[in-house]
């Protein structure tokens, strides 16, 4: 059993790492500012500190409170389209909290960071499927502020010996089968969860953007990776941490999936039709993106179990038709 530091652990992905940890019997706590994390999706039993990564102070009473084994780091910055608008304060603001954040661990004596990264690293590949010798080149300042943490990353491994992990995603989706946490953004900008809500009738119609690309059905191909899956591959990394060397690893199911695939999947999970308009091609939007996870399966044995579209869109459907509200109905229920 071991004692864990969550930031952003309120949030989508966070919260689904610190249930893992939780259910194999490790102790939680939570940092989150709760700017867009959730205090009902932080579970009964973890500890829960209201503080922003930014107040140093706050920070290192943290620290100073708890002893723990490694950190787990998920507060970000993470909106492409609002980084191009604001580039600078997502570079301050992410690169400066997240090596601010190891700066702090290694002088409280915690050799294991884990760091939530992004396939935005890649912009525009050259190959599919997308392994870890892909050139890096970001096209957006969200990117960009990733891969500059990652670099700063591997000198706390060179010169402070703070080991870390960082898991390149692709497109996290669904939600915890046991119906305890799902995706509640705002603003939403995700596929899948805009897709059920247009279902639903909780948001507006959807919009297809490009139908002429070179794809089987004309529309951009994603690769998409179950929450709880992905969950699990932080584990697998953490505790790979013990022993091993510092990685780097992208994570996602291996397979794509259409838009249209996507509002089809939505479509036999609520049994609704999902109101669309067909619109063209967003600047930049390459027509297909899916990763290798040979070298995560590789080094860590780790295999989706959800990975089915119909796994992940089923439970993300679920818990959406559950909580209509979102975690505002989590929390009115409790």
């Amino acid at each position: 059993m071991g004692r864990y530091l969550v930031t952003g652990g309120a949030g989508y992905v966070g919260s689904h790492v610190a249930l893992a940890l939780q259910e194999r019997g490790d102790h939680v706590v939570v940092l989150d500012d709760l700017r867009q994390g959730h205090r009902a999706a932080v579970q009964p039993g973890m500890e829960l500190v209201v503080a922003d990564l930014a107040d140093r102070r706050r920070v290192e009473e943290v620290f100073a409170s708890w002893r723990f084994d490694g950190v787990l780091h998920f507060a970000a910055l993470s909106l492409v389209g609002e980084s191009m608008r604001e580039p600078l304060r997502y570079i301050a603001e992410n690169v400066g909290n997240s090596l601010w954040l190891a700066e702090a661990a290694v002088r409280a004596g915690v050799r294991r960071f884990v760091l939530s990264s992004t396939a935005a690293l890649f912009g525009m590949p050259t190959r599919i499927p997308i392994d870890e010798a892909e050139k890096v080149g970001p096209v957006s300042a969200y990117g960009e502020s990733k891969l500059m943490v990652e670099r700063g990353l591997e000198w706390a491994d060179q010169v402070l010996g703070l080991r870390s992990a960082a898991l390149r995603y692709f497109n996290a989706a669904g939600a915890d089968p046991g119906g305890r946490l799902g995706e509640d953004h705002n603003p939403e900008t995700h596929l899948i969860p805009n897709t059920i809500n247009a279902a639903l009738g909780l948001g507006p119609a959807l919009t297809v953007f490009g139908t002429d690309y070179d794809t089987p059905d004309g529309t951009a191909i994603r690769d998409y990776v179950h929450v709880t899956d992905l969950a699990d591959a932080h584990l697998r990394v953490l505790d790979r941490l013990k022993d091993g060397p510092s990685c780097r690893y992208n994570v996602g199911s291996g397979t794509g999936a259409s838009v249209m695939e996507v509002i089809a999947a939505v479509e036999r999970a609520t049994g609704r039709p999902v109101p669309h308009v067909l619109g063209p091609r967003r600047a930049g939007d390459p027509p297909v993106l899916v990763a290798s996870n040979a070298a995560l399966r590789r080094d860590t044995g780790w295999v989706p179990q959800l990975g089915a579209l119909d796994s992940i869109v089923g439970t993300a459907c679920a818990w959406r038709m559950k909580n209509p509200g979102g975690y505002g109905d989590v929390a009115a229920a409790a």
